[in-house]
């Protein structure tokens, strides 16, 4: 019973929603819009959570009466159910736990995504395509929403890149177990032959920045391109130069920008996806002198992840943690759940 009231924690719960309602009461919450945006949603979110909490300790409680009804009356029918709920609050309780393992510095944060095509051609610019879909669609059965701040659509099929944010508290903790690389095996549907095809897609995701993270910087070493944004085949979006390319001289790392329909929004939102870029730069380079000193070598675990095998059989399968699913067509329609709680689970472990 200690350890459901530890992964509960419902005083810890009410006491963030106590302050979180005091702050969204203040006369002057509006005077910063986008500081009240996030005090809201993190309210919402937080009140949210109690309710599922508190649903979830009544269910606790009432199944306690469930099994003593059953033994009372030896009845088989409610000892089944009262088995059937067991089954159901013991999956709730480790999906909560989870959420307890999220104590990184910045897993409380909304996520950046960027998916980028690598090796297999136009089938990988089908496949980082699919990703793409499977995590709005993701986002979308939790009730989280997104923005998509660039995409690059391949000239056949697909895209070459793509990078949107996941607006949601712990997006960031969530998502950050599925970088690396994820490996597509398929029949090509792009291949006159039908011959089988391995394809390549990247995933990084990465915290969104916010004002007291201190990324400085230096104007004079940005070079700014503009250009027209577009669709797929070359369709326009837009008729002026509003699409904004960044490109940070000292690290070479380039952003892009073109959803809004102003040159000055478009910029801004290039520099926050930089800023990101920038401070998780700053945080591999800190985690690398951590590694060195304890004498491990990094012990990367982002590259190759996960394979989806849709030919010669059908299975989705993470390379870390052998968690592995028989219906890859329910993972792409974005039911990832069980391979973000397995990650997360395997990450914590990693780290004793």
């Amino acid at each position: 019973m200690g350890s459901i009231e530890a992964v509960l924690d419902l005083d810890r719960l009410r006491a963030d929603v106590a302050v979180l309602e005091e702050q969204a009461a203040a006369p002057s919450l509006w005077d910063d819009p986008e500081a009240a945006q996030k005090i809201t949603s993190r309210l919402s979110h937080l009140q949210a959570e109690v309710r599922k909490t508190e649903a979830l300790r009544a269910r606790i409680d009432d199944l306690a009466v469930l099994f003593e009804l059953a033994e009372a009356e030896d009845d088989a029918d409610t000892r089944a159910e009262a088995e059937a709920e067991l089954v159901s609050v013991r999956k709730a309780l480790d999906e909560m736990e989870v959420r307890t393992l999220l104590s990184g510095e910045y897993d409380e944060r909304e996520a950046l995504v960027n998916i980028r095509a690598e090796a297999g051609g136009v089938d990988a610019a089908d496949f980082a395509e699919q990703l793409q879909r499977m995590y709005l669609r993701w986002a979308e059965r939790h009730g989280y929403g997104t923005e998509i701040y660039e995409t690059s659509f391949a000239e056949e099929a697909g895209i070459k890149s793509t990078t949107f944010v996941v607006k949601a508290p712990y997006a960031y903790g969530t998502l950050s177990v599925e970088q690396g690389t994820h490996r597509l095996v398929r029949i090509s549907p792009f291949d006159n032959q039908g011959r089988r095809q391995t394809s390549f897609a990247g995933v990084e995701v990465l915290p969104v920045v916010e004002q007291s993270d201190h990324v400085d910087i230096d104007e004079t070493e940005l070079r700014v391109d503009v250009y027209r944004a577009s669709g797929p085949g070359g369709q326009g979006v837009n008729t002026t130069d509003s699409a904004v390319r960044i490109t940070h001289l000292p690290t070479g790392i380039v952003v892009s920008c073109q959803n809004e329909r102003s040159q000055i929004q478009n910029k801004a939102s290039a520099m926050n996806v930089l800023q990101a870029k920038l401070l998780e730069r700053r945080r591999q380079e800190e985690q690398a002198r951590m590694d060195a000193l304890k004498g491990d070598g990094g012990n990367s675990w982002g590259n190759q992840m996960r394979s989806y095998v849709l030919h010669p059989y059908q299975m989705v399968k993470d390379l870390r943690t052998e968690f592995e699913v028989g219906n890859p067509q329910s993972v792409l329609d974005g039911e990832i759940d069980g391979f973000l709680e397995a990650g997360i689970r395997w990450r914590k472990q990693s780290e004793k």
